[in-house]
């Protein structure tokens, strides 16, 4: 199995080592797995810096994968933040930093973090539910240097009261404007552990994406410790099937490669 949602200590809120991540990922038996970490730019709450040294990065993804060269593969991706003011910037870091794989995630709206809920304040959830989804499809009508979105569906992960809305109208434009273009999406398991009934995105969003055409799909831990590596893979894959999906895809050089699930599962 392949895991192509994983953060170290090169993260800001993460103080795992890369080693032990691997480690377990060779206990598991993981034939790959994908360091994502995080950059994400002008961060609301000032405490948290989620940027970090590149060039070491880079060299130690390279030392990782030459001392595990013969028990695992290990892929150099990040995950980027994105706001409407920065995507020129962001667009900039991505043309002069080579690696594998790019998740582009929105953990902010209207420039306030979702995390500590200031952007939930005087907004009703389907109001906050709304501006989240349209500020992403409007990051995506002008942002195009990744290739999955992380985690669709995060601001249900802040506001677990859940709308009665499904918001597939404007969740589908966002699929028409990806899905041509090559972009896919990731099964985010993470959504389990934090309380949701799900990964993210839900199953409806996972066939809404299967109905407008979308193949591309990476399946991701978002482990910040290692004993969250693989969470609940054989469930996903199982869910994943049953939706019509028949491949996960990893990364190499920005370029994705297709497993079938069906043979995973066996």
């Amino acid at each position: 199995m392949f895991d192509y949602h994983i953060h170290s200590d090169f993260s800001a809120d993460c103080e795992t080592p890369m080693e032990k991540t691997i480690e377990q990922a060779i206990k598991l038996n993981l034939e790959e797995i994908c360091f994502t970490e995080h950059i994400d730019y002008e961060y609301p709450d000032k405490s948290i810096v989620f940027e970090f040294d590149l060039d070491a990065y880079d060299k130690k993804i390279k030392n990782m994968q030459s001392v595990y060269a013969d028990r695992i593969g290990i892929k150099k991706g990040l995950e980027i933040g994105i706001q409407p003011h920065l995507l020129n910037k962001n667009d900039e870091l991505l043309k002069k930093e080579s690696c594998d794989f790019v998740i582009c995630s929105m953990h902010t709206t209207e420039k306030k973090d979702l995390h500590s809920g200031d952007f939930f304040k005087n907004k009703t959830v389907d109001e906050a539910y709304s501006v989240y989804y349209q500020e992403l499809l409007d990051c995506v009508k002008r942002f195009s240097n990744y290739n999955i979105l992380g985690h669709i569906d995060l601001v249900k992960r802040y506001k677990k009261n859940m709308s009665n809305q499904n918001f597939h109208e404007i969740i589908e434009q966002i699929f028409n404007v990806i899905i041509p273009d090559g972009k896919g999406i990731e099964l985010n398991t993470s959504g389990v552990r934090y309380g949701l009934p799900s990964g993210m995105p839900s199953m409806d969003i996972l066939k809404l994406y299967k109905d407008c055409g979308g193949e591309v799909l990476t399946l991701g831990s978002d482990s910040h410790v290692e004993s969250t590596l693989a969470y609940r893979f054989k469930e996903s894959l199982e869910l994943l099937q049953s939706l019509g999906f028949r491949y996960i895809a990893t990364f190499k050089d920005r370029k994705p490669e297709f497993h079938s699930i069906k043979k995973l599962r066996h």
